[in-house]
C-alpha cells in the first residue's frame, strides 16, 4: 500500500512540476519560448492550468500526509534499534559495566 502511495506520490509531484512550467510567466523567467498568441484564448488557458495546479498541488499533499501517517502507524508498532538488537544479541558476551 504505501508504496503504491509512493508512487503515485512521485507521479504527482512530475505532473505538478510540468503544469508549473507550462503556466504563463509573468516574470519571464521561464517562458519556454512558446507564443502566447498562438492559443485561441490565453485566458482560459491560464484559468485552466491555474486551477489544474491548484488541484494537483492539493492531491500532492494529500497524499504525502497519508504516507506520513501510515509510515508513523509502522514505527509506532516497532521497537527502538537497540532493543531489538539487546534481545537477538542476548547469546554475545555484554559489556561491563564501570563503577
Amino acid at each position: 500500500m504505501e508504496s503504491l502511495l509512493i508512487t503515485i506520490n512521485i507521479i504527482l509531484a512530475i505532473v505538478l512540476v510540468i503544469a508549473v512550467l507550462l503556466q504563463r510567466s509573468e516574470g519571464g523567467a521561464l517562458g519556454l519560448g512558446v507564443s502566447q498568441d498562438n492559443f485561441t484564448s490565453t485566458r482560459s488557458i491560464g484559468t485552466f492550468l491555474t486551477k489544474f495546479t491548484s488541484v494537483i498541488a492539493t492531491l500532492f499533499i494529500i497524499c504525502s500526509v497519508i504516507i506520513v501517517a501510515i509510515s508513523r502507524d509502522e514505527l509506532r508498532e516497532t521497537q527502538s534499534v537497540l532493543e531489538k538488537q539487546e534481545e537477538e544479541d542476548s547469546s554475545l558476551p555484554q559489556i561491563p559495566q564501570s563503577k
